[in-house]
């Protein structure tokens, strides 16, 4: 049974920093992608960035590019978000997501099989 943990989301001041990890279990990490999104308040769940376990390669959203890093340990079956320039725009909850085979797109909440609970994150002004 696949399970995906999410920890590190709590309350930042803007310009602050936050690492979440997803610790993953019951999946086998190199093959596949791992991905983070967020969903705000009355918002759909939007991708941020995700990480592709084979050569590493990764991808962000436009609205975080440059401020947060995806990075996996495949040994501990972990991959992390380093959230910083943190912004009040950046308040969501965000989401952990496994592809359980090959998909040909990263980017939407379909090209994954299996999601985490969430972790809330809150940036203040």
């Amino acid at each position: 049974q696949v399970q995906l943990v999410e920890s590190g989301g709590g309350l930042v001041q803007a310009g602050g920093s936050l690492r979440l990890s997803c610790a993953a279990s019951g999946l086998t990490f190199s093959r596949y992608a791992m991905g983070w999104f967020r969903q705000a308040p009355g918002k759909e769940r939007e991708f941020v960035a995700r990480i592709g376990w084979s050569g590493g390669s990764t991808d962000y959203a436009d609205s975080v590019k440059g401020r947060f890093t995806i990075s996996g340990d495949n040994a501990k079956n972990t991959v992390y978000l380093q959230m910083n320039s943190l912004k009040p725009e950046d308040t969501s909850v965000y989401y952990c997501a496994a592809q359980g085979r090959y998909y040909s797109s990263y980017y939407y909440t379909s090209d994954y099989d299996y999601w985490g609970q969430g972790t809330q994150v809150t940036v203040s002004s």
